[in-house]
């Protein structure tokens, strides 16, 4: 199995779904889980332990509650047999029909550009949760989050001055979110562009294990080289 990534969805199977419903205690927490199991909802891939730490052989994964069930963020440890297959949040174009009318053009343009720097953008939060189930998990002033997955620091830059341009000329919905390097590792796009223009010394890498404090270059290793562990 490949290593799994942050942010990536889960589609678990009949055993993993009675292991998730064995695991949702409480009223609402019982009624979201046996919708998600319902509909065949996916959940989404959280953090794992780390080296030393239980894991049971479970899979970390976590499923945010929509509005009407009081947005709950429940955890769910699922073996890994439980998983039928993994897959990825919508594509970020997907999102237009969430938008206001005046907000739609402006980020096709984004999405388009994104494109042609080689980048595969993917919308995640509560605007990806919103397109995967229809519930509402959309509120008014929810950011908008993006997963730009990158090869090169070249393409993050780039990637994340077109992510500043769209932010800064199209105010609502706020633009958030991250950009993802081969190894995995994440970092929010607002902080690279900041560490890349020497406006801070380190920059927070996310992994599936937990966050690292980097000074110096984390893309092409098989973990960031730490300054010092922090939780995620």
């Amino acid at each position: 199995m490949k290593a799994l990534r942050r942010h990536q969805l889960a589609c678990l199977n009949e055993t993993g779904w009675q292991q998730a419903l064995a695991q949702a205690v409480g009223g609402p927490a019982k009624a979201c889980v046996s919708h998600w199991a319902r509909h065949r909802l996916p959940l989404v891939v959280t953090r794992q332990p780390g080296p030393g730490q239980p894991s049971d052989g479970l899979v970390a994964l976590g499923l945010p509650a929509p509005g009407r069930w009081q947005r709950q963020r429940l955890a769910l440890g699922i073996d890994l047999k439980g998983v039928a297959f993994f897959d990825e949040f919508p594509k970020a174009a997907a999102v237009v029909k969430l938008l206001s009318r005046g907000a739609r053009a402006p980020w096709l343009q984004l999405c388009a550009a994104l494109d042609q720097t080689g980048a595969r953008t993917r919308v995640y939060g509560s605007h990806g949760w919103q397109l995967l189930t229809g519930l509402d998990h959309l509120r008014p002033g929810s950011d908008l989050d993006v997963l730009v997955h990158v090869s090169t620091p070249d393409e993050a830059d780039h990637a994340a001055a077109l992510l500043t341009a769209h932010a800064l000329t199209q105010p609502a919905p706020r633009l958030d979110g991250e950009l993802v390097f081969g190894n995995g590792a994440a970092v929010a796009w607002r902080e690279w562009s900041l560490w890349r223009a020497g406006r801070v010394n380190a920059v927070l890498v996310k992994h599936t294990r937990g966050a690292d404090l980097c000074h110096a270059e984390f893309w092409n290793t098989a973990r960031p080289s730490p300054e010092s562990a922090l939780p995620a």
